[in-house]
């Protein structure tokens, strides 16, 4: 699977488990709705800025949404929201 794909995949998986719609993301981390929705269906590339946004929304490491590693490792181990 490209990482692109995962991407797409962790995006959407890490939304969905949280219980919010691509609005609530997309006002999260600066973006529009429909911005959230082309990442999840992989139309679109995100900024790093983005890149980090979401991994600070998610308490997730960057190299778990590429597909880098399998391990949803926090950023802040204090936080409960990277449990995937």
């Amino acid at each position: 699977m490209l990482h692109k794909d995962i991407f797409c995949i962790r995006v959407k998986k890490l939304r969905k488990g949280r219980g919010e719609q691509q609005k609530n993301l997309a006002e999260a981390i600066g973006a529009t709705q429909a911005s959230i929705s082309d990442i999840e269906n992989g139309r679109k590339a995100t900024s790093f800025d983005k890149l980090a946004a979401i991994c600070r929304h998610y308490n997730v490491s960057a190299d778990y949404l590429p597909g880098l590693t399998d391990e949803a490792r926090p950023l802040d181990p204090e936080k409960k929201e990277g449990t995937v």
